[in-house]
């Protein structure tokens, strides 16, 4: 196994207790919905409900604590919430600006090297501020390379996909502005492939994102990078050890509301 048993029983613990203080505390919400609920039963959209509430909590929480303990059961840094200091300079952020504009246009190739390369030689050296974007989902240092990830829906927009690149480019520019020297990748990670078996092409990634270099991470890639280690397979079993201890818990919860 590459997944050390310590690390396996800290995630099934974190998943066993974040979905049982859900079951605990969720309570459906006192929404009239009267098509949805002749259609469908009031008791199966209780249960989507329900469902759906799980998934904003992932989103917004288990994935970064999941990543964390994968990281640290590796030897690595990690931090979730990480926030990432700096300040940009006027010339620097036009600079990011041109960048954005011209990628969204095809009027460059995307190279997150050459990118880097560009804000590095412009950008000075600013103060350890806050800015608007200077929460980071997930950091971690692997080696020498210190990596900000953040960690989007399975599906993002257009629009989503467009701002979030911008993101990456200020962060880049952040870090920079403390130490030029560091060795840095801003990178955008998405938790699982929604097309699996089929590789992950949205139409939407086209010519923003680097993704040779691993500018996105998708799934078994994004996990086995913070693992530093084949560890999917192995990461998908201890969700099913954790859905098999919470399984009577969980099917008592969805009784209840059926009787509701």
């Amino acid at each position: 196994m590459n997944l050390p048993s310590k690390t396996r029983e800290k995630i099934v613990g974190l998943l066993v207790a974040t979905v049982r203080e859900k079951l605990t505390t969720y309570r459906p919400e006192t929404m009239h919905m009267p098509f949805h609920h002749r259609l469908l039963g009031k008791d199966r959209y209780a249960m989507f409900s329900f469902i759906h509430s799980m998934n904003t909590t992932f989103g917004m929480s288990v994935w970064e604590q999941v990543a964390v303990v994968l990281a640290e059961g590796a030897g690595n840094h990690a931090e979730r919430q990480y926030k990432l200091l700096g300040e940009i300079d006027k010339q620097t952020e036009n600079l990011i600006i041109g960048l954005h504009y011209k990628l969204r246009k095809s009027e460059i190739t995307v190279n997150k090297t050459n990118e880097v390369k560009q804000i590095k030689k412009e950008i000075k050296k600013g103060q350890a501020k806050f800015d608007p974007d200077s929460t980071v989902d997930l950091f971690t240092k692997i080696r020498s390379t210190e990596n900000y990830f953040d960690i989007t829906s399975a599906k993002p927009n257009m629009k989503e996909f467009v701002a979030l690149k911008l993101k990456l480019l200020r962060w880049t520019a952040l870090r920079l502005s403390q130490d030029k020297d560091a060795k840095i990748f801003t990178r955008l990670a998405i938790p699982y492939n929604p097309y699996h078996p089929e590789p992950y092409e949205r139409w939407t990634l086209r010519g923003l994102y680097d993704l040779e270099n691993g500018e996105i991470l998708v799934g078994e890639k994004f996990w086995n990078f913070v693992a530093s280690n084949d560890i999917y397979e192995e990461l998908l079993d201890v969700f099913q050890t954790a859905g098999e201890v919470l399984r009577n818990e969980v099917d008592e919860k969805f009784a209840e509301m059926e009787q509701a």
